[in-house]
């Protein structure tokens, strides 16, 4: 129990610390661009009603989680394939290294080209940027499985999908997780800077929109609730991380206590 308490009190404590000094250092402000802390926060059940919660906020979410799930089956899809053909490869790296290098950001204007500017556009920019990591982390972790573990699965007659599924990915996992978290921070950036472009709704346009008509409290409400709503996704990632990492974590764990 104690240990619970200590986690929580650890994890509670920055964000705690970190508001206050936000509240101390604004009381004073008379700065339009910098609003006391108390006034943002009185102005936000006023702005996010349940209407712009359905109208906004749910949009939003909705095309992160297709984004993020169209680069994670094909960041994962292509990485173990890549990963595991030594020729595909030598191929595929100096295409993956270029492509890599260019700011999904820039890519805006060439998407809209070629999906327009509906939903559709902006599911595909979160998409260009979120496959990276997952992608290359993948690579990775397809490439580091232990030759010994592989050589063993063969003698034992254990190939194709048993092999890929209990073996390979099995293996790889932790370092897919990995990349997965890293395109979580990516794809909410991501699904703000795609709805600055030709959107109607959504948080990044409502942020802009209150930024263009000086509702500066407004907008400092907004940008509250994406960090409210980054907190929230990685909690959950988190949670889902355990439990299906839990073998992996486990294993860790006994390894610390071993003297």
């Amino acid at each position: 129990m104690r240990g619970v308490l200590l986690r929580v009190l650890f994890v509670v404590a920055l964000p705690v610390l970190l508001v206050a000094g936000w509240w101390v250092a604004s009381d004073d402000s008379t700065d339009v661009y910098w609003p006391p802390l108390r006034t943002i926060l009185t102005a936000f059940p006023d702005v996010w009603t349940g209407e712009r919660w359905r109208d906004d906020v749910l949009p939003s979410v909705l095309r992160l989680s297709a984004g993020y799930a169209c680069a994670a089956v094909a960041g994962v899809a292509l990485g173990t394939v890549i990963g595991s053909y030594r020729r595909v490869r030598a191929v595929c790296e100096p295409v993956l290294e270029f492509l890599r290098a260019v700011p999904p950001p820039v890519l805006v204007p060439v998407i809209m080209l070629f999906a327009g500017i509906g939903d559709t556009m902006k599911i595909a920019v979160i998409a260009s940027g979120c496959v990276w990591p997952i992608l290359l982390n993948t690579v990775e972790g397809v490439r580091a499985v232990d030759s010994v573990m592989s050589e063993t699965a063969r003698s034992y007659g254990i190939t194709g999908v048993a092999r890929l599924r209990h073996v390979v990915l099995r293996s790889a996992s932790p370092q897919i997780f990995a990349g997965l978290r890293q395109a979580l921070s990516i794809g909410i950036i991501l699904m703000v800077i795609s709805e600055m472009f030709a959107a109607s709704n959504g948080l990044g346009f409502t942020i802009v929109q209150f930024q263009r008509g000086f509702a500066i409290p407004d907008m400092w409400t907004g940008i509250l609730l994406l960090g409210l709503l980054g907190f929230v996704l990685s909690v959950a990632f988190r949670l889902v991380e355990r439990r299906v990492l839990g073998w992996y974590h486990g294993s860790r764990d006994v390894s610390r206590r071993s003297p």
